[in-house]
């Protein structure tokens, strides 16, 4: 008798790309969305930190607050609308069988003319 791991439905793995987009870029690796992922890690954390401190004096700290909740929110609801990415890259996953992704239909290729 073999038992299978859960498997998470469309809207949990969107709820929870949201939830882990607290760390902003977090989601969008969850849901293999790589270049995005790195890109919103490394140099959106860093430009909405810099943006807000040189704000600060001319908001009286209120930058410090507002500038990153809103950047959290909506690099959250931009991970919550992405579409999962999971199965895609298969050359990240060269054991895994080369077939397209559950809900997707498999995709023509186009045909090449003169």
């Amino acid at each position: 008798m073999e038992e299978h791991p859960p498997v998470l439905n469309s809207l949990d793995r969107n709820k929870l790309a949201a939830c882990l987009s607290l760390l902003p870029g977090l989601g969008h690796l969850y849901k293999h969305h790589y270049a995005a992922g790195i890109g919103l890690l490394i140099g959106g954390n860093i430009l909405t930190g810099f943006v807000s401190v040189l704000m600060a004096l001319g908001t009286f700290g209120l930058s410090i607050l507002i500038i990153p909740l809103v950047y959290i929110t909506a690099v959250a609801a931009s991970a919550y609308a992405l579409p999962d990415w999971r199965g895609h890259h298969h050359f990240l996953h060269p054991w895994t069988p080369d077939k397209p992704a559950p809900d997707e239909p498999p995709a023509e290729r186009p045909k090449r003319g003169i």
